[in-house]
């Protein structure tokens, strides 16, 4: 992150929007919107926002995994596989 490029005040945003925009697609760096000095949001590019959803999501199942492990709330993989087979037959 190139610090000097990726903040900008608000000022900014509200002048040059469409260009925040574009610069936001065509890098497809996040730029740091400021308020008074102090960073308040977030300007980010579709595809880049989707995939840290992505990547969040996963991360939560993961957990989520690790815990039912930790918790001994797993079954074998065979009862797993019967009882898929037995919902779908």
């Amino acid at each position: 992150m190139n610090l000097s490029q990726d903040i900008k005040p608000i000022s900014y945003l509200k002048a040059k929007t469409a260009d925040v925009i574009n610069n936001v697609n065509e890098n497809q760096r996040a730029v740091i919107i400021t308020q008074n000095g102090e960073a308040k949001a977030v300007v980010q590019d579709i595809k880049s926002y989707e995939n840290l959803q992505n990547s969040l999501n996963l991360l939560k199942l993961i957990v989520q995994s690790e815990n039912d492990i930790e918790n001994n709330h797993t079954i074998e993989q065979e009862d797993m596989f019967k009882q898929l087979e037995q919902k779908l037959f």
